[in-house]
Formats: C-alpha cells, sequence, structure tokens
C-alpha cells in the first residue's frame, strides 16, 4: 500500500506501473476475501456451476423438445390420427413401471416378466390407438420412438431435479455430483435423438446386428418358419446334415420378441436335446476399443432385465446342454442409432464363426439352437 501511495505522488513514476500495482492490489484483496472468508468463495464457485448446469439443462430441453416434434410428426404421417396426438404422446412420456417386491426374492424373475409383459402390451395398445392406420410392425416401431421419448424425458426430469434442489439448498455438493456426470449425460441424449430419426425412418441400428446373422443364416436356404413365442419364431435349416433352428425376433418392427421363452418351448418340443444353445448380441464396448470387433464365449450373450437369460440358463443347466455365445462391441450410441458399416460387416464374420462351430462341435444328424438378440427395426425375416 505504500509502495502505491509513493507511486501515485511520484511524478516521475510511470502509467503502467501504476496499472500493473493497482491490479497486483485487486489479487490481493480478492486472496484475502477468500482466505478470510471461504463462504464467499464457494458461493461464487456455486453460482458459476449452476450457470453451467442451466446451459446444459437448456440442451436438454432443446433435444427432447426435438424427439417430441419428430416423435408427434412420425404418429401424424404414419398413423394419421382425426385428432392431435400430442397430449396422448406427453402423457405417455410420463408411463411408468414399477419393480416388484424382492424382500421375499423366490419367483422374483416371473413376477417382473408379469409386469414387464404388461406394460409393453398396454403401451402398444396405447401407440396403436394413436396411429389407427399404421400396420402392426409400423406399430412396433412406434412404440420404440414413444419410448426413446419417455427415456429422454425422464433424464432430463433427473437432471432438472438435482439443478432446482442445488439451487434451492445452495448445496455444492449435490450441484458438483450431477455436473461431474453431465458429459455422459448430453452424450446419451444426442443419442437418444438420433436414435429418434432411426426409429422414424425404420433403420436399422446396431442393436439389430444379432437378428441380422440370423436372417443371414437362414437366407437363401430351405426353412420352416412358426411362431414359437410372442413377436418370435424359429426358421428350421439344414447345415452340412445337422439341423440348425434358428431363433429370432420378428422383423421390420421394432420389437426383441420373447427369445428366452422361445428357446424353452423350442427346446421342450424336440425329440432330443440340442447339442448346443448359441446366442448373438451386441455389446458394450470399453472405451478405446473398435467398434464391429467380435469376441466369443461362453454363457447367455442376452442384456435388459435378465429375464429371458434366466430361462435359458435354467433350462440349458437342467437338460446338460452346453451354452456358447458370441457378441460385437459397440458403443451405446452405436447400438441405439443406425447401423455402422463396420457393425453390418461384422455379422457377415459371426456368420462364419457360427458355422464353423456347428460344423466343429455338432455331429451329422444332431441338431443346434443358434438365437439373434437384438431389435429388428429395419431387419426382415431371412
Amino acid at each position: 500500500m505504500v509502495v502505491l501511495f509513493a507511486a501515485l505522488l511520484n511524478p516521475s513514476t510511470g502509467g503502467d506501473n501504476i496499472l500493473s500495482l493497482l491490479l497486483s492490489l485487486v489479487w490481493f484483496a480478492f486472496l484475502m476475501i477468500f482466505f478470510l472468508y471461504p463462504s464467499f468463495g464457494q458461493r461464487m464457485q456455486l453460482s458459476y456451476m449452476l450457470r453451467d448446469l442451466e446451459r446444459k439443462l437448456n440442451k436438454l430441453k432443446i433435444i427432447k423438445d426435438e424427439i417430441n416434434q419428430i416423435t408427434v410428426e412420425t404418429i401424424k404421417r404414419v398413423g394419421k390420427p382425426e385428432k392431435d396426438p400430442a397430449p396422448d404422446i406427453n402423457r405417455l412420456s410420463e408411463f411408468f413401471i414399477i419393480q416388484p417386491e424382492s424382500m421375499d426374492p423366490y419367483g422374483l424373475v416371473y413376477k417382473l416378466e408379469h409386469i414387464l409383459e404388461t406394460g409393453e402390451s398396454v403401451y402398444e395398445q396405447e401407440v396403436a390407438k394413436l396411429a389407427p392406420h399404421a400396420t402392426e410392425h409400423q406399430v412396433k416401431s412406434l412404440t420404440n420412438l414413444v419410448e426413446v421419448l419417455r427415456g429422454i424425458n425422464t433424464i432430463y426430469r433427473v437432471v432438472r431435479h438435482y439443478y432446482l434442489l442445488g439451487k434451492k439448498t445452495a448445496n455444492i455438493y449435490m450441484v458438483l455430483q450431477i455436473q461431474m456426470v453431465l458429459p455422459q449425460i448430453i452424450e446419451i441424449a444426442e443419442s437418444y435423438r438420433q436414435a429418434a430419426v432411426a426409429f422414424s425412418k425404420g433403420q436399422p441400428i446396431g442393436d439389430g446386428v444379432g437378428p441380422l446373422v440370423a436372417a443371414k443364416l437362414v437366407n437363401g436356404m430351405e426353412k420352416e418358419r412358426y411362431e414359437i413365442a410372442k413377436d418370435t419364431v424359429v426358421q428350421e435349416i439344414e447345415l452340412e446334415n445337422r439341423k440348425v433352428y434358428v431363433v429370432r425376433a420378428i422383423g421390420p418392427g421394432g420389437t426383441v420378441g420373447r427369445p428366452g421363452e422361445g428357446v424353452k418351448q423350442l427346446v421342450e418340443k424336440l425329440p432330443e436335446n440340442p447339442k448346443l444353445i448359441i446366442t448373438i448380441d451386441a455389446a458394450l464396448k470399453l472405451e478405446g476399443e473398435e467398434t464391429g470387433k467380435i469376441a466369443e464365449g461362453v454363457g447367455v450373450a442376452i442384456g435388459g432385465p435378465g429375464v429371458d437369460k434366466y430361462k435359458i440358463e435354467e433350462l440349458a443347466k437342467s437338460r446338460g446342454i452346453p451354452l456358447y455365445a458370441f457378441v460385437i462391441f459397440q458403443s451405446i450410441t452405436e447400438a441405439i442409432t443406425p447401423m455402422r458399416e463396420s457393425i453390418a460387416k461384422a455379422a457377415d464374420q459371426v456368420l462364419e464363426k457360427v458355422k464353423q462351430l456347428i460344423l466343429e462341435k455338432v455331429k451329422s444328424g444332431e441338431s443346434v439352437v443358434v438365437a439373434g438378440i437384438g431389435n429388428t427395426i429395419g431387419v426382415g425375416l431371412g
């Protein structure tokens, strides 16, 4: 301070030196305030974080509104409803499913299956009412589109909740937690936006690589096709005197079918146990891994709530059937957006690996079950 007054009183002192001293004094004052009053610095940091959250929350709202617009326009174009579907679409975006009570785990899988099937059935019925002129396959794809809207709506509501609660309580730790995960949340939201475009146009998505391999396996071969479970078909082919039963969801509508129930019903109807059950599905890759990378192993390659996985595992255990699996790696964005070329090429490679495995592990005259797992939107029957 003394140096500053001396500089001001000395006419020979340059203006640059005075300015430099003033800036130093301001910085020193700020440091003293932060040191003596730490709550002041915390409030400033909280204010900055809330402004950043508000900007990203607005971005989420823009994405949500865009997906909502795509959904409304697609239902109007495909379903040709007599009235504006927007209010009912907003109602469906708040639809929820309550998980069964897990305090007593006995029978939990089948209780969960019942609730999920009820929810799916109700949701499809509601969408069918909104789109009276849509075909059955189109209704399934529109149902997926509305589910995308429901997903982004839930994300937006949760982020908004923590933003407003953090702002209301001035809880910097609560705000910090949501700010740390926001980059991943924004990435998922952008994926939802691309997924909405894919479902509105009926384009195949990355998650459909399992059904795509199954369709390629039966393509050009004599086959018998019949429905084995809801939205799930079996196609019987022969591969060098080996019976191959191919299970997959019915396309080209957006559905994953009931692969667990389908495989269970199929095996129980066969005169003798198949020698293998092979599942093919998409898998979430780690950062740095190549999209379309193929891995093989044992077990049941089925994601989701676990009902279908449980049924196949129980069936295989009780009958002593080996379980083999192939997965194609992709990111969560690639799984729900239009299928990348690298994923489509990987389907051809998996097809050859499946054939090779069957020829190596299954003898002439024996049978095998191959299940292509995934969403069949845009993937027709072979």
